[in-house]
């Protein structure tokens, strides 16, 4: 079976390699039986294969527990910040806002003021989230 077809479910339009050399061309119920068996084949190997994925997920997964007064790292993305755990720190005010062109859309982000956080320590965050979690700050806000 040829990758293509193995990924996605119909051979390649084009005529080269639809065959391998010496192999017959099936009709009818010959046709629908071969692609009955390597249907299931590729089924089965796609099962063995996540399988073994979650296993390999599994043995890495694990519960975390923090205690309180001790520092944890954070997950910094450059679109939306630092990721907070819970909802200790509270945004105090919008610095600034900006819009990024990305290639097919635009995004809205703003800066934000932490509580017990000094200014240049704000962070950039999506402005969608921050409007639909802290609507207060917009109707304040000078932008």
């Amino acid at each position: 079976m040829a990758t293509f077809e193995a990924l996605y479910g119909r051979r390649s339009r084009s005529p080269i390699r639809w065959f391998e050399p010496g192999e017959a061309k099936l009709y009818g119920t010959d046709l629908v039986k071969d692609a009955l068996e390597k249907v299931k084949l590729i089924q089965e190997r796609v099962r063995t294969a996540q399988s073994r994925q979650k296993c390999y997920v599994d043995q890495k997964a694990r519960d975390l527990s923090f205690m309180v007064g001790k520092k944890v790292l954070l997950k910094v993305s450059s679109m939306k910040g630092i990721m907070r755990f819970g909802e200790k720190e509270k945004p105090v005010a919008i610095v600034d806002k900006q819009v990024r062109q990305l290639r097919s859309k635009k995004v809205s982000a703003v800066k934000v003021q932490w509580r017990g956080q000094p200014a240049k320590e704000a962070t950039c965050e999506a402005e969608d989230d921050m409007q639909s979690k802290y609507p207060y700050l917009f109707s304040t806000s000078a932008f």
